[in-house]
């Protein structure tokens, strides 16, 4: 099964990073976050991706074609220019890189990776979202409906602390990961080839027309997760998640090295 990632757009609101990279090579950890998004999938067996590139989409390239040899031991022949690689984690994942225009909208990207994903069903995400989201659990879910598309609900994360009070003393002071607030589109898609009839073209925005067109023909459905989920939209979220990765990473259902 094909699972696509969008990994285009320019990260306005993470400027301090993304204007010498795109936004899903910003590093948690060390690692890119697209590489975080990739582990999730890969660890449930989903390892044929389809990423569709946009702004300074050829940083992703180049650490795509890089990875092996950035992360393993060398032996390099300079006269001959062969090198071997040994040791290190080389994962056995199928990436297809593919422009999708800088200016291209989220539909858009989507509607181009068509020709890609083959006419089954698929996954898709923004590259810019962790959660310990168990994906086997959310295919089964979308299978049982037999509707176009599910896209996963979440909870959103606190961006403020959150205050209990008695009267004007504060009782109670958390910075929750997740509120009791309503749900939100996190992404994590699962798809059939129907949705691309709901997108017209580059300038289409897929969390507007499409998602509220597929809703209104009961074409949408929302798997509801309300464990961890994150996305990294500024650079306080960067914080946030880079925080959690030294204390744990709730979304680090891999095992290293696996």
């Amino acid at each position: 099964m094909k699972v696509g990632i969008l990994a285009g757009g320019a990260g306005t609101r993470l400027a301090e990073e993304t204007q010498i990279k795109p936004k899903p090579m910003v590093e948690i950890g060390g690692r890119p976050i697209l590489w975080h998004i990739m582990r999730i999938y890969a660890h449930y067996g989903f390892k044929d991706f389809v990423i569709a590139l946009g702004y300074k989409g050829e940083i992703i390239k180049k650490y795509m074609v890089d990875y092996a040899s950035l992360n393993s031991s060398l032996k390099v022949n300079l006269k001959s220019g062969d090198v071997d690689i040994y040791d290190g984690y080389k994962p056995d994942w199928n990436v297809e890189l593919i422009d999708t225009g800088i200016p291209t909208m989220t539909g858009g990207r989507i509607k181009r990776l068509q020709p890609y994903m083959g006419d089954e069903t698929f996954m898709l995400t923004w590259g810019d979202g962790v959660s310990d989201i168990n994906l086997r659990k959310l295919l089964a879910f979308h299978k049982a409906h037999g509707k176009l598309c599910t896209l996963t609900a979440v909870r959103p994360p606190a961006r403020y602390g959150h205050m209990v009070f008695e009267g004007d003393h504060v009782k109670e002071f958390t910075e929750k990961p997740q509120t009791g607030e309503g749900w939100i589109n996190g992404a994590f898609f699962v798809m059939e080839p129907g949705v691309f009839d709901y997108i017209e073209g580059d300038h289409t925005q897929f969390e507007h027309e499409p998602l509220e067109n597929l809703a209104r023909d009961g074409q949408l459905m929302a798997y509801k997760h309300d464990s961890f989920w994150q996305c990294m939209d500024t650079l306080r979220e960067k914080h946030i998640l880079e925080t959690l990765w030294q204390h744990g990473a709730p979304w680090k259902v891999w095992e290293d090295n696996a």
